[in-house]
């Protein structure tokens, strides 16, 4: 399977880490953080053999980011974004991040979140690129700030008993497959987001902005401590954070 570390937090609670705000500062640290053979990449193989899921992990990439949009105004700088009313799905973490940020939070279903923002009970929302332009958010929400506060990371696992039906080549083909995988696919999310953004701009006529990270990665270092520390995953934070 290919899937969101998201969708595997029930079982794999680590993979929380990946959603704590600036964890890595662009693809190329991610993929040095969680390459094969690396401490990250270890600590959650030990993590599938110590809960017993029955199943290998066999890679992790990206597959995208997720920025900030709203209905007010281009945004600069993170005081542009001060009292703003933030739609937050219902998650602590997104909620303390943003408030940490100077936003205003507020819980909205995602197939609400068009209306929501239309009739003002949100000004903002943070998404994927795909999914703000998918859903036509660009209708509502018209600026669009670059914010690459997450990097949505991807596992690739193979139940153990598909593994270990093949024999070592076969195993050593699907191992290299699932990395080259993950390889193009972040490239392939970097090509497809650049499009979309200048889609958006061009022929919706968004306003997209690239704020200094810098002053919101300053607000949030402490946010991912506390976090961390929260949902007891300094550990695999502290390997994460030692690659860097």
């Amino acid at each position: 399977m290919v899937s969101s570390t998201n969708n595997a937090e029930k079982q794999v609670p680590e993979y929380q880490v990946f959603s704590l705000p600036y964890l890595f500062a662009d693809y190329e640290a991610l993929m040095k953080a969680v390459k094969p053979g690396s401490p990250t990449f270890k600590y959650f193989e030990k993590v599938y053999a110590d809960r017993k899921l029955n199943m290998k992990l066999l890679a992790l990439g990206g597959s995208g980011t997720r920025s900030m949009s709203n209905s007010k105004r281009p945004v600069n700088a993170l005081a542009d974004i001060k009292g703003m009313k933030m739609r937050t799905p219902p998650s602590p973490m997104i909620s303390k991040t943003w408030q940490a940020l100077g936003t205003l939070p507020v819980t909205i279903a995602w197939a609400e979140l068009y209306a929501g923002v239309q009739t003002g009970v949100a000004d903002a929302l943070e998404s994927s690129i795909p999914g703000y332009m998918g859903s036509k958010l660009y209708e509502v929400a018209p600026h669009l700030a670059l914010t690459e506060h997450t990097i949505q990371v991807n596992h690739v696992s193979i139940s153990m008993r598909a593994w270990n039906k093949l024999s070592p080549g076969l195993q050593k083909i699907v191992q290299d497959a699932a990395v080259g995988a993950s390889d193009l696919g972040i490239a392939k999310a970097k090509e497809y987001e650049a499009s979309f953004v200048d889609r958006l701009e061009k022929k919706h006529g968004v306003k997209v902005t690239r704020p200094d990270k810098s002053e919101f990665i300053k607000v949030l270092e402490p946010v991912q401590d506390e976090l961390a520390k929260e949902l007891k995953i300094t550990e695999v934070m502290a390997l994460i954070r030692a690659a860097k």
